[in-house]
């Protein structure tokens, strides 16, 4: 039982939001802790309480309190207002959503189809074991951009290798959820698109949608929202809706006053949102007052393209609301209507005050309005600074009366009181603005505001995440208009090119390119093409989506080419050869060989006499070619000399023309034939120089999938050199960096192969939590470059003697594949590690027989060191009459790597029985940082030694090591 285990209250928290099934990410969000904190708390509870993995911990999390069922806190937003009537509509609709998988509640704007939503969610949510959630699509304007508001409301973010539905569909596959997603009506074909995808793929996931139209698709029930219930005798949902929002606002009503207040409320057609509207005028106009205003006869708006049957009853109600406004009142309130998010009263004093149209100055009987001919223009950009003609406090002033008439809503927050507009009504703003001919102005104002604000956002700082959230929808939506206006060409362009950058920034890869490939096509000349393509393609191999990226490339090759830029052409072209080699992992389609061969020549041709087209191109023939030889069983001879040389070129070409980015990416050639060379502390150094070249370059796409890639291979580097805490300490870089946030099992399946091979049972089980559930949460991908890191946790486990736990990371590798290496490279090492420390040395032996040259493609790079040491420690123990021939051959390949080293000076110790050159090699793995081959030490050296070697292996949380007598 939990009850007789000591755990921390915080590991207590951890316990049950894992029992109510959220991921390390979710669990971090909730206790506003770092999601590395979070894997810590795991894997101390399941060493606690005993537990194999992460589905046996949720089912020792104690039950809730109450008769409920376990369940997160429904994330639904709290009602700033009491939900009135509609009894028979409630029950209803709950009844649909419990027999149908999709209902659609369609109805009019302002018909109340978001609160009747709402309740029937809060209602429903505890039969939902993962609660209900609420997505807000108002601010979305592009279908493309539902699954990024759906991850938005998850806490969910992109993941590299796949689009954004992709990632929500995964995260919900095993959920049972109900999804609300509201205001779907101007996104209905993305929407639709989206829940086929959806729906198909999470068997126990519920949508509620809201919508003025139907979703036109085959499994969609359709639930008509009706008016609120009308009365002649004043007893009806409309009345008691209007008598309580009349208390609110500080007018109760006496009963006898029903049959006069339902008589406004037949006026309105029992509409929700004009019901609400006119209760809030009854302080200042009373009953009377409402019923003459209702008595002029209500117009359609004319002119709009919403001007319909659906729309009349709030239309009136607007219509009658925006009669009684002031003048200023109603140019204020059509001029923020630009916004889609929450803004604040400096925001609003640039967007309202310049340009065309009459323009607010004041308030009251003394306004005074600046029409056009005054000129007045944006004077400076931020919350704080003021419009020319427009004073902020008499903005603000002019926003506190909007609000009191409920015309805006008012939130408190860290920058301060913000405003925002139902939508209904801010889509009757803009109708407004069109009709006025204030639409450009207001639009064109909007825009300059929201390129000040993503020229701020371009500076990160502590809050940057916070303040980006906050105008994120507005600045799409200022693009959005933008990019179809011609004469706002420039200002789309810029605009486009910023929030690719800021979307990077914020880790919204997908949006990202998107944004890169739109600033693409809204550039003005062709140079501004390619250098906007090629940074898209960055953010393709930063997503691993090779197919993108290679295409992304020959598309700024085209442009390069049309901008006369032919050296600029020749790099992209030999660039997209070299991907396709250097990446061919990301690839679904890797271009075949011809075809990278005649973009080489074409580049080769173009590239003249510039040094950094040159460079590109030596590095492609570099890159073709060692691909070419890496298909060989042993070390190419006469391969890498000239692969050696052409990557040396490259370098060097790419140094004098002072492109770090290229540089880089040459040392990356040079470093792996220099590994096919066998040359491991070349390798070493290279990876090393390449992590300094970049530690100073500006971030950026291009930087940022340098340095990711850069940073896998300085840690592998280290770690075949011998260079162990170096390499745990790039390993954890790279866990770390904030790229790779969204994929754990990318992030730490370098850092699990270290603390494998250096046998760290904290580092291994702490990562391995993060691991498989991000692994499985990203749909179990079987990528092969994930087995080392699955076949070392395997061996952990088996050093823990903890089968089951084994068997099932055997499973986890088993569904990776079985690649060569997992036989004869990686896979033999950590078998016969596992094998020597369970006394079985014959089997260790014969797990690794095949000579390293006979297994040459599959021990380079990482393994070969330790291969040849721990294969002739093997022969040693045992008893091979062939030990001492692998003794020697290992000492000359090994020697310099601390690690490797001090294994065959143990064999050898043991081999001559030399028991001081023996213990000498215990102080040296502690000084390489491996304390279990330390520890391995004392066992095998015997008497009280081993006594103290045993204490300590079962300090590192390991089984006794079992130990042979040697043959012979």
């Amino acid at each position: 039982m939990v009850a007789e285990v000591e755990i921390s209250p915080r590991e207590a928290e951890v316990l049950d939001l894992v029992g109510a099934h959220l991921s390390n990410a979710e669990i971090a969000a909730r206790l506003c802790i770092s999601v590395r904190t979070v894997e810590s708390h795991v894997s101390s509870l399941l060493r606690k309480l005993e537990v194999p993995d992460r589905r046996a911990l949720a089912q020792r999390a104690p039950e809730p309190a109450g008769d409920g069922p376990s369940r997160p806190a429904p994330v639904l937003p709290a009602p700033l207002t009491s939900f009135v009537g509609r009894v028979s509509e409630r029950a209803e609709l709950a009844e649909l959503i419990r027999a149908q998988r999709q209902v659609t509640a369609v109805g009019p704007g302002g018909v109340g189809k978001t609160r009747l939503a709402l309740a029937v969610a809060a209602d429903a949510s505890g039969e939902y074991a993962d609660g209900a959630w609420f997505v807000d699509l108002v601010p979305v304007t592009d279908p493309g951009m539902i699954a990024t508001a759906v991850a938005g409301a998850l806490g969910l973010g992109e993941q590299p290798g796949r689009d954004m539905t992709e990632s929500v569909v995964t995260a919900l596959a095993d959920r049972q959820a109900l999804l609300i997603l509201d205001n779907c009506e101007q996104v209905l074909d993305g929407v639709a698109l989206f829940l086929e995808r959806l729906l198909a793929r999470c068997p126990r996931v519920t949508v509620l949608a809201t919508s003025r139209a139907r979703l036109m698709v085959p499994f969609e029930r359709v639930y008509p929202v009706p008016p609120l219930s009308l009365a002649a005798d004043g007893h009806s949902d409309a009345v008691a809706l209007f008598m309580d929002r009349a208390a609110a606002v500080g007018r109760p009503l006496d009963a006898p006053l029903r049959e006069q207040i339902g008589a406004i409320c037949a006026r309105l057609d029992g509409m929700a949102l004009a019901i609400e509207l006119a209760a809030a005028r009854c302080p200042s106009l009373g009953l009377d007052g409402i019923t003459t205003a209702l008595s002029h006869p209500l117009r359609m708006l004319t002119g709009g393209s919403r001007a319909d049957e659906r729309h009349r009853s709030v239309r009136a109600a607007l219509d009658w609301s925006h009669a009684l406004l002031e003048p200023d009142d109603r140019a204020l309130l059509r001029r923020v209507s630009v916004f889609v998010a929450p803004f604040t009263a400096g925001a609003a004093a640039q967007v309202v005050g310049s340009g065309d149209g009459a323009v607010v100055a004041g308030s009251g009987d003394g306004a005074t309005v600046v029409g056009p001919g005054d000129g007045a223009t944006v004077a400076g950009s931020g919350d704080g600074t003021a419009v020319a003609g427009v004073d902020e406090g008499l903005v603000a002033e002019g926003l506190a009366r909007l609000a009191e008439q409920s015309l805006l809503a008012v939130t408190s927050s860290a920058s301060g009181t913000e405003y925002r507009a139902l939508e209904t009504i801010r889509q009757y703003g803009m109708e407004r603005l069109a009709e006025t001919g204030e639409l450009a102005g207001a639009r064109s104002r909007h825009l300059r505001w929201c390129l000040a604000k993503a020229a701020e956002l371009a500076v990160v700082g502590e809050d940057w995440r916070a303040r980006f959230d906050l105008v994120a929808d507005d600045l799409r939506a200022a693009l959005a208009w933008a990019a179809d206006q011609p004469e706002q060409r420039a200002g789309a362009y810029d605009l486009a090119r910023r929030l690719a950058e800021l979307t990077f920034t914020r880790n919204l890869t997908g949006e990202s390119q998107r944004r890169y490939e739109q600033a693409a096509a809204l550039a003005m000349e062709p140079a501004g093409t390619a250098s906007m393509l090629r940074q898209a393609a960055a953010v393709a191999c930063c997503r691993t989506v090779g197919d993108d990226m290679h295409r992304l490339r020959r598309a700024a090759a085209d442009a390069a080419r049309a901008a006369g830029d032919t050296a600029g052409a020749a790099a992209d072209l030999a660039t997209a050869a070299t991907n396709a080699y250097r990446f061919s992992a990301t690839f679904l389609r890797v271009p075949p060989a011809d075809e990278a061969l005649a973009l080489i020549t074409e580049a080769r041709e173009l590239a003249g006499d510039d040094q950094a087209a040159q460079a590109a191109v030596a590095l492609a023939e570099a890159a073709v070619l060692a691909d070419a030889f890496g298909a060989a069983q042993g070390p190419p001879d006469n391969a890498v000399p000239d692969t050696v040389e052409r990557a040396e070129r490259a370098v060097e070409l790419a140094g004098r023309a002072g492109d770090p980015l290229a540089e880089s990416a040459a040392l990356d050639a040079l470093t792996c034939a220099q590994s096919w060379a066998g040359d491991t502390f070349a390798t070493a150094d290279l990876s090393r120089r390449r992590i300094a070249l970049l530690s100073s370059a500006p971030v950026s796409p291009a930087v940022t999938q340098e340095l990711i890639d850069a940073l896998g291979m300085v840690t592998e580097a280290g770690l075949g050199a011998g260079d162990v805490p170096g390499a745990r300490r790039w390993a954890r870089q790279l866990a770390a960096h904030p790229s790779l946030a969204e994929v754990g099992h990318q992030a730490t399946c370098r850092l699990l192969v270290v603390g494998a091979l250096a046998v760290d049972v904290e580092e291994v089980l702490t990562g391995s939590v993060r691991f498989l559930d991000a692994w499985r949460r990203a749909g179990s991908p079987a990528r092969s470059f994930l087995c080392p890191a699955v076949a070392g946790v395997a061996m952990i486990h088996g050093l823990r003697a903890d089968h089951d736990a084994r068997g099932e990371w055997q499973e986890v590798l088993d569904q990776l594949g079985n690649p060569p290496e997992r036989t004869y490279g990686y896979g033999a090492i950590f078998d016969a590690m596992l094998f020597l420390h369970q006394g079985r040395a014959p089997e260790a032996l014969e797990r690794m027989a095949p000579a390293p040259g006979q297994v040459w493609k599959w021990v380079t790079w990482i393994w070969l060191h330790w291969y040849v040491a721990l294969r002739a420690e093997a022969a040693v123990l045992a008893g091979s009459p062939d030990a001492r021939d692998h003794l020697a051959e290992a000492r000359t390949i090994v020697a310099g790597n601390p690690v490797a080293t001090a294994m065959v000076d143990r064999a050898g110790a043991l081999l001559d029985g030399d028991q001081e050159a023996l213990l000498a090699t215990a102080d040296a793995f502690d000084a390489a940082g491996c304390r279990y081959q330390a520890a391995r030490t004392m066992v095998l050296a015997g008497g009280d030694h081993a006594e103290r070697g045993a204490t300590a292996l079962a300090g590192l949380g390991l089984a006794p090591m079992v130990t042979a007598t040697m043959p012979g």
